[in-house]
């Protein structure tokens, strides 16, 4: 099988313990991740042959982010080092009405300093089929977002499939770019389109009507997103399949979970999970990303079970401390099949 290749940024995440605020922390929890290589993780924990790229800073910080994806089965040869240091996040973690918390210390990163023409996407790409890209890499600056776009282009080029899972952060587009001019050309290139409510809206102005997701708790109605679904297609022709997760928030801890797959004529409704009592809920969209990945490659005559696939699989990595998946395909299948006893495997 030829390899899916992901790009962004992985970080440093220091995190007090449970669910200390930061005022009560004398000690971080130290985890690596970000959106991309958290996909990344995903698919090698799958079977599937995934590289990942990034820039790393030639020092002991770094050298831990790339043993990190070495130990998950990721690979590494195309990614790339250069600049001083590692983005760092800094997370508290929510419970019940208090909401989690997430502080960026990223400025200045090694991805951050990255320049078009530093990656040689003809080599990275050499027997790849997929490329995948997040929201989150052309947010970090001007220079991650034209190493995006020159990616894509190439990718493009190749025949390849391009998904995106746009992934709207408000604390992370502070330079001057046109965030709706850089995303839109960017998506434009995309076979597969994935993103919620908030996504579509602040990147696209684009929003289901007649809800407001803060407000409607668990209530979360998969028609209500058939509109938007509809209307990222009208504005992305190049797209083939557009995804959007469904999160109900009861509060911090409790939420539902479900997701629905649009491809111009269908649109596809998974199982909806109550997930009742969340153990961490950072990833849950790039482990649905790469859920997803895996059901399309694997069942790409079957979007409904691809879709089902990627919501079990995110349901799963709510119950995982961390910014990765790390459930097998075994697991997920047993979730799909209606097993959510969590009785122990002896």
């Amino acid at each position: 099988m030829k390899k899916v290749i992901t790009f962004g940024e992985i970080m440093l995440r220091l995190a007090p313990q449970g669910f200390l605020r930061f005022s009560q922390a004398n000690n971080f929890d130290v985890v690596y991740g970000g959106g991309e290589s958290n996909v990344a993780v995903s698919l090698a924990n799958y079977g599937i042959p995934v590289d990942f790229v990034t820039r790393l800073p030639k020092n002991d910080i770094g050298e831990c982010a790339l043993m990190e994806m070495r130990k998950r089965g990721v690979g590494t040869d195309n990614i790339i080092f250069g600049g001083d240091r590692l983005g760092i996040y800094f997370l508290e973690t929510g419970a019940v009405s208090r909401g989690s918390k997430v502080i960026y210390d990223r400025a200045h990163s090694a991805m951050a300093e990255i320049q078009q023409g530093m990656v040689d996407w003809e080599s990275v790409f050499t027997n790849a089929q997929w490329f995948h890209w997040t929201g989150i890499t052309p947010a970090i600056s001007q220079g991650a977002a034209d190493a995006c776009l020159e990616a894509v282009k190439v990718a493009k080029s190749k025949g390849m499939t391009i998904s995106t899972d746009l992934n709207y952060r408000k604390k992370l587009w502070k330079y001057n770019g046109d965030r709706e001019a850089i995303m839109t050309e960017l998506t434009s290139y995309c076979d597969i389109v994935l993103g919620n409510e908030e996504d579509a809206e602040m990147h696209f102005g684009i929003k289901p009507l007649g809800l407001d997701i803060t407000k409607q708790g668990a209530d979360v109605k998969a028609e209500a997103f058939l509109s938007v679904c509809q209307q990222m297609m009208e504005k992305f022709p190049n797209a083939k399949k557009v995804i959007t997760t469904l999160r109900g928030s009861l509060s911090a801890s409790h939420n539902t979970w479900a997701g629905v797959l649009y491809d111009g004529k269908t649109m596809y409704q998974s199982p909806q999970y109550q997930i009742t009592h969340i153990v961490d809920r950072v990833g849950g969209g790039d482990s649905f990303m790469g859920g997803l990945i895996y059901g399309l490659l694997t069942y790409p005559q079957d979007d409904q079970k691809a879709l089902n696939f990627a919501v079990a699989a995110s349901c799963l990595k709510h119950t995982i401390k961390g910014d990765a998946n790390l459930v097998t395909v075994a697991e997920v299948e047993k979730l799909m099949g209606g097993d959510a006893s969590g009785r122990v495997a002896r």
